[in-house]
């Protein structure tokens, strides 16, 4: 199933953006193997970011274990790993020894700030790499303090997404030249790069630095949320100027007497218009009125109510696997269809298989076990 199944992939396991990287990687189809320490994270079936791959248990530090992980990627096309600069030589699993086994090996390396740099060897999370780009900056209200938007831009959206954009490109130029190379994924390169289009609103004066002050950072009033009678909220964006018509004459607004909306003077009272005329009804009655029309009003739905919306269940935009409600992979292929492959692994839970699969016999995977290299689930 899906565009890339003819790959083969080892994830060296870790946190946040690399495991992303890889079930997006295997909700395309590859093949994708977790390379686990036996003392790690039991695993769970509920880890949906860990679906689509399966599992091996290798102690780096047992005779032999290094040796069958070189052995792993000379099979493979790709390997993912998160750790810090320097950790991956260490370990005698480095760039260069990898090539020296497998030269069209893609090697992906996902960190915070990159290999090199003055903060390279520095820890952070996605608050700390998303604060030095200007987006965290960016976003929050006026006057008050920046917001942190969950670890969407840091971890997933620049990194573990850009991680599997330069993994594939990297695989693309390979098959041409027969070589690999190292792709130094850094999720502050990646938040820079997600913030492109602001900051060229920003060179060409239409975006002004200070926080809570532009179209589409809350300022603008038809670009916000409005809390309903309920309690509820909706989203509200209709930014072309038919669009707005289209909103005010459903809310009972005439948006003429506001005179010009794109000028900030006005934003004040066509702010207060539209927080009284929601106010009014629920959030639902605002809803039914607005769907499928072109006024770009929509409900904001919690996690819970989200996949149960009527566009997001015809499309199938979530799943459910095990009585657990997850989203389902994306983008959408007409003919070789993308689908979660096998639940989330427990650790080790396939050690044995994959080595077997991957090319060891028996008696070498029986010295692995007797030297307690690998690990099977326990």
């Amino acid at each position: 199933m899906g565009p890339l199944k003819s790959l083969r992939i080892l994830e060296f396991a870790g946190i946040g953006p690399g495991p992303f990287c890889g079930m997006v990687l295997a909700d395309l189809g590859a093949e994708v193997v977790r390379l686990d320490r036996p003392d790690g994270a039991p695993g769970s079936r509920r880890d949906f970011v860990g679906r689509g791959r399966r599992s091996a248990a290798l102690d780096l530090k047992a005779p032999g274990a290094t040796e069958a992980v070189l052995r792993l990627a000379e099979k493979a096309d790709a390997l993912i790993e998160g750790f810090r600069p320097g950790v991956m030589e260490r370990l005698g699993l480095g760039p260069g020894v990898c090539h020296a086994r497998n030269p069209r090996l893609v090697y992906g390396r996902m960190t915070g700030w990159g290999q090199d740099g003055p903060l390279a060897h520095a820890a952070g999370h996605d608050i700390t790499y998303i604060a030095l780009t200007g987006a965290l900056w960016s976003i929050g209200r006026a006057g008050e303090r920046p917001v942190p938007p969950l670890n969407l831009v840091g971890d997933y959206g620049g990194g573990g997404m850009l991680l599997a954009v330069g993994v594939l490109a990297a695989l693309l130029e390979a098959k041409a030249s027969g070589r690999g190379q190292v792709v130094d994924a850094a999720m502050v390169d990646g938040a820079a790069l997600l913030m492109a289009p602001i900051y060229a609103m920003l060179a060409r004066g239409r975006w002004k630095a200070e926080r809570g002050a532009n179209m589409l950072d809350g300022a603008a009033p038809w670009y916000d949320t409005y809390q309903c009678a309920d309690g509820r909220w909706v989203a509200v964006g209709p930014i072309e100027p038919r669009f707005f018509a289209l909103a005010a004459e459903k809310l009972g607004l005439d948006a003429a007497r506001f005179g010009d909306r794109m000028d900030p003077a006005n934003w004040p009272a066509l702010r207060e218009a539209l927080a009284a005329a929601f106010r009014a009804r629920t959030r639902d009655d605002w809803t039914a009125l607005f769907e499928g029309t072109d006024a770009c009003v929509a409900p904001v739905l919690d996690l819970r109510e989200a996949p149960s919306h009527p566009h997001n269940a015809a499309r199938g935009v979530f799943t459910e696997r095990d009585g657990a409600v997850q989203p389902a992979p994306a983008p959408r292929f007409d003919r070789t269809t993308a689908e979660p492959g096998l639940p989330p692994p427990l650790r080790g839970e396939h050690t044995e298989a994959v080595l077997a699969d991957w090319g060891f016999g028996a008696a070498e995977i029986a010295a692995l076990r007797e030297a307690g290299a690998i690990h099977a689930a326990a």
